[in-house]
């Protein structure tokens, strides 16, 4: 991510799942989600692939 609608775009897709509550850091080009209810790791990565971009990394 290089911009501010980067960010959002990735901060939108990551919303639009049900249970995920997103908010993207473009400084430090991560995420942190809070999960309401479960959420596999392939439908996150999915999700963000679909729109272009690559997830390097998922952490707990």
């Amino acid at each position: 991510m290089s911009c501010g609608h980067c960010s959002a775009r990735v901060e939108k897709v990551l919303n639009s799942i049900e249970g995920v509550e997103a908010k993207v850091d473009l400084e430090t080009n991560s995420a942190k989600l809070a999960l309401s209810k479960e959420v596999s790791d392939e439908t996150i990565k999915n999700a963000v692939d679909m729109i272009g971009y690559e997830v390097t990394e998922i952490t707990e």
